[in-house]
């Protein structure tokens, strides 16, 4: 079956030498990072752009087989082809290399992949408008185009290499090293960054763990950090949803904890958690993160008579006059 679908892949790749996708007349696409985190697994890449809307065409990646960047005079096949012939037992460097090949206009491209394994390769064309270039490294490789300066891309290599954290913080803190170098030279504008499991659990939505675009914004780095920072909030607070469902109240209050402290203010959070005291018995300690959610927006108050119906609130008169009242 593998070989089948290889055999697919490959008869595919000279349909784009015969008919090659038309290059755009401008470079849309400056730094960007793909890698892998030895530990997890995860693979993930990151990009940032004077262009609009980045996250649309530069980063691929799926679960289980790699991450693909592909900017410079983009072509957005690198990053389907890519991954499918990954997927099908094509190690990075012979997917980018079988690419290139068919490629009439490879000058221009400038691509990079990481598959599930680690094995990593990058090109920059030798038409890409310089600074251009790229360095790869264990398990990760950096590249830039149409920078400020040369010193771009040994920078963001050497940030990824020191950074601590998991695998979204050292993507974002390459990105924040390729800014502090001065960046592209027209400035900046778009942000993305994604990060999938290791291995594949056949859900797709489940696999995902950062899927963030900053689409035009004057400083899309801090954005994208906040952005990640929100999502790690979701993310416990996914946490704790699951420690309900398996009866582990500790765990479940901890994890909402936690969410909240990351977003402070966030009354979506604030409420939910206030939803999943009263259903484990803790009505007063729920009581004040109800008031702190009226004082918000008093439609929270709205909100909370349409729960019981649907089953996430006891259908309690007189627990939901407390709930609304939110006295003691």
């Amino acid at each position: 079956m593998v070989r089948s679908i290889l055999l697919l892949v490959l008869l595919a790749v000279p349909t784009l030498a015969a008919e090659p996708a038309p290059a755009p007349r401008r470079p849309v696409h400056t730094y960007s990072i793909v890698a892998r985190d030895a530990e997890t697994g995860d693979l993930g890449v990151a990009v940032q752009s004077h262009w609009f809307s980045v996250g649309s065409a530069v980063p691929w990646a799926e679960a289980g087989v790699g991450a693909v960047a592909t900017q410079s005079f983009v072509d957005p096949s690198y990053g389907k082809l890519g991954l499918e012939m990954m997927r099908a037992g094509r190690s990075a460097p012979e997917a980018l290399a079988g690419l290139l090949a068919a490629d009439a206009a490879s000058q221009v491209r400038q691509v990079a992949m990481i598959d599930a394994q680690g094995r990593v390769s990058a090109h920059t064309g030798d038409k890409c408008i310089s600074a251009a270039g790229h360095s790869v490294g264990d398990n990760f490789s950096v590249q830039a185009n149409m920078m400020e300066k040369d010193t771009v891309w040994p920078a963001m290599a050497r940030a990824y290499r020191e950074a601590k954290g998991d695998l979204a913080e050292r993507m974002l803190a390459a990105l924040e090293a390729a800014e502090a170098q001065g960046g592209d030279i027209r400035g900046k504008q778009s942000a993305a960054l994604i990060v999938v499991s290791g291995k594949s659990t056949g859900r797709p939505w489940a696999d995902r763990k950062f899927d963030l675009r900053v689409e035009d914004h004057p400083v899309p780095l801090k954005e994208l950090r906040r952005l990640v920072t929100l999502q790690r909030a979701y993310n416990l607070m996914n946490e704790g949803d699951l420690a309900i469902e398996r009866k582990d109240t500790d765990a479940a209050l901890k994890a909402y904890a936690s969410a909240e402290a990351l977003a402070p203010g966030n009354a979506e959070m604030v409420f939910w958690h206030a939803v999943s005291l009263v259903n484990v018995g803790k009505v007063d300690e729920a009581l004040p993160l109800f008031q702190k959610t009226y004082k918000a927006d008093p439609r929270w108050k709205e909100l909370v008579k349409r729960l019981p119906r649907s089953g996430l609130l006891p259908e309690d008169p007189k627990l939901m006059n407390r709930l609304l009242g939110a006295v003691r």
